[in-house]
């Protein structure tokens, strides 16, 4: 992969990360990197960049319906089945201190959630918006295409409530998450979560710790081989 795709990274590591803030496996994608970067001996050098990506981008705007009626009626999938996934992905959720509430997660057009997230990376609160937009959705079953809740969580995290009204009003940051999006296409993304390690290796999925633990060493060696 070419630096030109991300444009020049930052030092001395970057993990570019592509998620959704309904797709349940990249909360917990977040969950495990998260954990790894603690455990890594050079995680106070790792920088984590969030990239906009919808696995619904057709689904109308400013909706929203229960995440399991909507697999039933989509997908055709019988509840019981959907009941079995959600269990074993609540349980190694469970693990990481996730508490998974499908139940009442709902499926929305995920763009304005993905604007508050552009907002706090331009405030170095990315990270932390991406964590409570994820928590939200899936414990504590807020609805994230309403303005009120975007604003409200977006002033939870310190940012100005008018700045985040403003931008939800007017589209802000559309030209940021197209621009996410082409990269995605570019790169042949068609999943999340999706994380790439200092432009040169990727991880596809909420993989085990020992997955990312093992890229961030390797690239760590890289960057440590690397001529002066």
């Amino acid at each position: 992969m070419s630096a030109s795709v991300f444009g020049p990274a930052a030092e001395p590591v970057v993990v570019d990360v592509w998620s959704d803030v309904v797709c349940p496996f990249c909360y917990l994608g977040h969950a495990l990197l998260a954990e790894a970067v603690e455990q890594f001996p050079h995680g106070s050098a790792v920088q984590v960049r969030y990239h906009s990506f919808q696995l619904n981008p057709g689904f109308p705007v400013g909706a929203a319906v229960l995440a399991d009626d909507y697999l039933a009626n989509q997908y055709g999938m019988p509840k019981a089945q959907i009941a079995g996934s959600h269990a074993q992905l609540a349980a190694r959720g469970a693990q990481s201190g996730l508490d998974y509430r499908f139940e009442s997660t709902q499926m929305i057009n995920t763009l304005d959630a993905h604007r508050m997230i552009h907002l706090a990376k331009a405030h170095g609160q990315e990270n932390a918006m991406v964590d409570r937009l994820f928590r939200a959705e899936f414990t504590e079953g807020l609805n994230l295409a309403d303005h009120t809740v975007l604003t409200d969580l977006a002033a939870a995290e310190g940012l100005d409530r008018a700045e985040a009204a403003h931008v939800l009003a007017t589209g802000a940051y559309e030209k940021e998450i197209r621009a996410d999006l082409a990269r995605a296409k570019q790169l042949g993304i068609t999943g999340v979560p999706f994380f790439v390690f200092d432009n040169k290796r990727a991880v596809s999925g909420a993989q085990p710790i020992e997955t990312f633990r093992k890229a961030l060493d390797v690239t760590w060696q890289d960057r440590a081989t690397q001529p002066a």
